[in-house]
Parts: structure tokens; C-alpha cells; sequence
């Protein structure tokens, strides 16, 4: 039977402000999203920025169940039969989580997909949507690319899209269309299957299920009712026999439930006191589309991304993913504590100190320079894909957990006695008023750029603090030559503590300034006091020399992690 020939409509628009993709995509109010257009505008913009690749291309869809979703979806379905792509390969309903995304992309060769994500911010008709493109290695689009999508949308006359064709993407099956005499496919993909496929090759589910079924040690872990759900139930529940109660906020909802979607100690404190309760040996939350992690131990124990990334690099071999030796590096964004780095110089390893944004880490990735990388808001991944991997991070501990037959709280202690301990913290300052945190970013870089500032000394809490050096991070890409600048301030005290500041380019709206603080000791008298104690002067020290509360107006954090 022929099929009905569809026809492309050439609509006109025109360009619209804000369309400059952030470190993860375009991230805004779902009600300009809805704007007449606008959406439309930023995906025909991404789909001409791919070029020659256009034409013929494959291209994964999914995004992680918010508000919006569903709709956007639909558009770019039809924007890509009408832009000559060959193939959709899209998660049932339009959902998959951003890992399974880039697992899809690599699985299948293709040119690159769409994740439809704010990633950790808030979902719902009033809050916000995103849309983020990865490229054929399954990582996030380089600079060039989405400095490439931006000029597009300041220049855009007309969209090309295909209004008569209906695609049931809730139906898991492979729907056929002519458009214009030129086939057009898309394959409707059960979100799960082929990602849980991918963690069976990562740690050892049967040595996982084991050392659980032995030991009676319990997980709890909390999805925040974002994308994660239905693959914490299917491997957790499905494949390791955990009781369905281990799995908490598992039901995908578009605006999360009401909550924050951010796996920290203020947005998650719901685990934070169901684990003080003593009754789970480990505890885990996941945002938004399953990227980011949080890890506890029993009695709340809070293990900091920084520590995370450190303790999985210092016992790869008990990972089978990584037991070929196949990691000959790691990275860390800049603002991540050197936990990491003391580790690598130990183990023979590689260590790269990258801007913030995960598209940092992919030439790496691609090139085999590292096997493993993260940073300190809560990302932490691997080669298996091109994206940070919450609940891959998750079954990373456990593994290391089963091999070693021990407590989350004893594997750190046992790190920080062999490496001493970085304490780390980040003030997150949220929704402020954008003009007075751009001037304090220039006033910062100015104050880091004056030659008096190194060996100026600053007192707090009866501790002094003097500046080694201080400056505005860049980096060069040692893979492919590619620079990036102003990334952040940097300023580096002579007793070995480190302030950073940056902006943050993940908000929707307003401005998040961020201080990070990190601090290392090894007395071994110390290693085991409190963050906030061990922190009190530095924090006061960077409090001094940003003026973030005169500056912002606000006497306390938004957020501390």
C-alpha cells in the first residue's frame, strides 16, 4: 500500500532574543517556550547547524517527562521530516533520560539528538523547559556548534515543517511516512531496555545482588519524580531484588511532584532524614532527566561529589567496565575540590582541570585521554557514555561497596586517611538581580588582574590568608586546540585553599552567582570534623572579598552543598 505523500510548509518567522544556548542547552520559562515560534525557531536553528550532516540524518528525541514535553516533541517530529531527516529514533511518549539519550545515539551511529530537559530546575506551566542538543559522540554540542545554533536564530526568516504529519509516539513501534517523495522514519524505543542493557556490562549485577542478599544491606533511592524512575525500578527492583519500598518518588510526574528536581542537601532532605533514621547502608537522589547524584551513607552520612569522584577513581579495579585498564585519565571542572588529583598522581593517572559544562570532558572522552570525570554539582561519569550519569554513579558505589565488603563511611575514612581529605563547600546564591552580580564579576576580575593581589593577606576567625595568585580560569582543549576563557575567579592562598566565583549558566532566569570553597588537610587529628567548622574562615575570607552580601542583598546562600 502507498504511502500518503506528505507536504512541507515554509512558514515565516522571525528572529527572537534569547536564543544563546547555556554550558547545557537552551533553559527557559516553559511560557516562553510556548511563545508563538519560539520554539520552533531554536529547532530549525539547530537543525540547519548541523549542515551537510542535515540531510539523511539520524536523530534521537527524548526528554525527561517535564511539562512541555510532550508538545515539543510533536514539533520537532514534524520539523525534522520537513528538514529531510531520514530517521527519528525516539523514547516512548517522547521520554528518556539525557544518559539513555547518548546511549541511543552511540548505539545506533547517529547524527546526534535532542534532549528535551532543564535538567535540575524546577518543572510545570510556571516554571521551566530546555532544550539541548548532543552531537554524534553522544555528548553535549561543543562551543562552536551552539555558537553556530545562536546566529541562527538571529537570522532566521522561515521554518521548514510538515503540519499533516500525526506520528503516535506513545506506541512503541516503527511508523513509516513519504515527505515530499523521500522516506521518513521513526522508531518509537522502550526508554529502559537498552540502557539497562548497557549497566550489565558496567558493574556486576550478580555480585551487586549477592553481597544485598548476604549482608541485608538496604538502598533507598529517591528520583524526585524525574526521569529516573522507571530505570531505578527496573534494575534495583527488576534486577537486583531490592523490595519496591528501596525506590521512592519513582512515578514521573511534569512537574515533579512540586519539588525542586536537584539532588543536594537542601532539595533533597527528605532522604537526607530517611537515612539518619540508620536503617539503609546507602542512599541516593537524582534530578530531573537522571544526570545528577547525591550520595549518603547509613546515619546520613554525606559523601560530596568532589569525594565521589576521588573514591571511584581510587578503585577502578573493582569495577568490571573498568578492569581492562582502559582509564588512562581523569578530569574535573575547575570548581571541583583536587581530591581527584592526588589520587591520579598516586595511580599513574592523567588529570585535566576543565571549565564547568560537561562538553568539556567529551574530546577527552573521544580521544581515550580519560575514562572518568565529574564535578562538583553533583555530575559524575565515564566513557560508557558522553553525559554525567546519576544512576550510574549509584551502582559505581554499590559495586565498590560488594567488592570491598564495607560502609560508605568506612571507604571514605579509609580515603581520607591515605589521602588526606579536601573540605569543600558551595554557596549558591539563587535568582538574584543580574546587574549587581555581572558587577561584582567584574569587580572580581579586576581585583584578580591588579598586581598588588598576590600576598595580600586577609583575617578571619582568627586564621590568616594570604593570596598565592589569583585569575580569571581559561583553558585549551589539549585534544583539539579549542580555547575558552573567563571561566570562572580563581584565587589560590599560599596554605593550599582555594576560592572560585562564577555565574552560573544553567538558571532560566535572573542571575546564580556561585562561591566554591575548597580546603585541604591532612592532620589526621582533623579529618574527621565538620565541613562547616573546618570551612568557617574561608568562607568568611571569600564572603570579604566578593562583597556577595552587600553586592546581592542577601545575608545567607540560596543553597549550600
Amino acid at each position: 500500500m502507498a504511502l500518503h505523500n506528505r507536504t512541507v510548509c515554509l512558514l515565516p518567522t522571525s528572529p527572537m532574543d534569547g536564543q544563546k544556548p547555556g554550558t547545557s542547552g537552551l533553559r527557559k520559562a516553559v511560557k516562553v517556550f510556548q511563545q508563538k515560534n519560539y520554539t520552533e525557531n531554536f529547532v530549525q536553528a539547530t537543525l540547519s547547524a548541523l549542515g551537510e550532516q542535515l540531510e539523511g540524518a539520524t536523530l534521537v528525541v527524548g526528554g525527561d517527562g517535564r511539562f512541555f514535553m510532550t508538545e515539543a516533541t510533536d514539533i520537532i517530529i514534524k520539523m525534522a521530516a520537513a528538514n529531510k531527516v531520514s530517521r527519528l529514533i525516539v523514547g516512548k511518549g517522547g521520554f528518556l533520560s539525557t544518559p539513555a539519550v547518548s546511549n541511543l545515539i552511540r548505539m545506533h551511529g547517529a547524527t546526534g539528538g535532542f534532549i528535551l530537559t532543564a535538567s535540575h530546575n524546577p518543572g510545570g506551566p510556571d516554571a521551566d523547559f530546555g532544550i539541548k542538543f548532543n552531537c554524534s559522540n553522544g555528548g553535549p554540542a561543543p562551543d562552536a556548534f551552539t555558537d553556530r545554533i545562536h546566529r541562527l536564530t538571529q537570522d532566521i526568516v522561515q521554518l521548514r515543517t510538515c503540519p499533516s504529519l500525526a506520528c503516535d509516539f506513545h506506541t512503541i513501534g516503527s511508523y513509516s511516512f513519504m515527505v515530499e517523495g523521500a522516506s521518513f522514519v521513526v522508531d518509537v524505543v522502550d526508554p529502559v531496555t537498552d540502557y539497562v542493557a548497557l549497566m550489565k556490562k558496567v558493574v556486576n549485577f550478580e555480585q551487586i545482588k549477592t553481597f544485598l542478599a548476604e549482608t541485608d544491606f538496604k538502598l533507598l533511592l529517591n528520583s524526585m519524580h524525574g526521569a529516573t524512575g522507571p530505570y531505578v525500578e527496573a534494575i534495583f527492583v527488576g534486577e537486583l531484588g531490592c523490595a519496591a519500598s528501596s525506590c521512592v518518588k519513582t512515578e514521573v510526574l511534569p512537574d515533579f511532584g512540586g519539588g525542586h528536581p536537584d539532588p543536594n542537601l537542601t532539595y533533597a532532605a527528605d532522604l537526607v532524614a530517611a537515612m539518619a533514621a540508620g536503617e539503609h547502608g546507602l542512599g541516593a537522589a537524582f534530578d530531573g532527566d537522571g544526570d545528577r547524584n547525591m550520595i549518603l551513607g547509613k546515619d546520613a552520612f554525606f559523601v560530596t561529589p568532589c569525594d565521589s569522584l576521588a573514591v571511584l577513581a581510587d578503585n577502578l579495579e573493582h569495577i568490571p567496565w573498568f578492569q581492562d585498564r582502559r582509564c588512562k585519565g581523569v578530569a574535573r571542572s575547575m570548581p571541583t575540590s583536587g581530591a581527584v588529583d592526588r589520587v591520579a598522581a598516586a595511580r599513574g593517572l592523567e588529570c585535566f582541570d576543565t571549565p564547568t559544562g560537561w562538553k568539556y570532558f567529551g574530546s577527552l572522552l573521544d580521544a581515550g585521554r580519560i575514562g572518568l570525570c565529574g564535578e562538583e554539582s553533583f555530575g559524575t561519569g565515564s566513557d560508557h557514555v558522553r553525559e554525567k550519569d546519576g544512576v550510574w554513579a549509584a551502582l559505581c558505589w554499590l559495586q565498590v561497596l560488594a567488592a570491598k565488603r564495607c560502609s560508605v563511611e568506612e571507604l571514605l575514612t579509609q580515603h581520607w586517611k591515605k589521602y588526606g581529605r579536601n573540605f569543600f563547600t558551595r554557596y549558591d546564591y539563587e535568582g538574584c538581580a543580574a546587574a549587581p552580580c555581572e558587577d561584582l564579576m567584574a569587580r572580581l576580575e579586576g581585583w584578580a588582574a591588579a598586581p598588588s593581589t598576590p600576598g595580600t593577606t586577609y583575617q578571619a576567625h582568627g586564621q590568616a590568608f594570604t593570596v598565592q595568585m589569583a585569575d580569571n580560569f581559561s583553558y585549551t582543549d589539549p585534544v583539539d586546540g579549542s580555547r575558552a576563557s573567563r571561566q570562572g575567579i580563581r584565587v589560590l592562598f599560599t596554605d593550599g585553599s582555594r576560592l572560585v566565583f562564577r555565574l552560573s549558566g544553567t538558571g532560566s532566569s535572573g542571575a546564580t552567582v556561585r562561591m566554591y570553597v575548597d580546603s585541604y588537610c591532612d592532620e589526621p587529628t582533623k579529618l574527621l570534623l565538620s565541613a562547616q567548622e573546618m570551612l568557617r574562615p574561608a568562607v568568611e575570607v571569600g564572603l570579604q572579598i566578593s562583597q556577595l552580601r552587600e553586592l546581592t542583598g542577601r545575608q545567607e546562600p540560596t543553597v549550600v552543598t
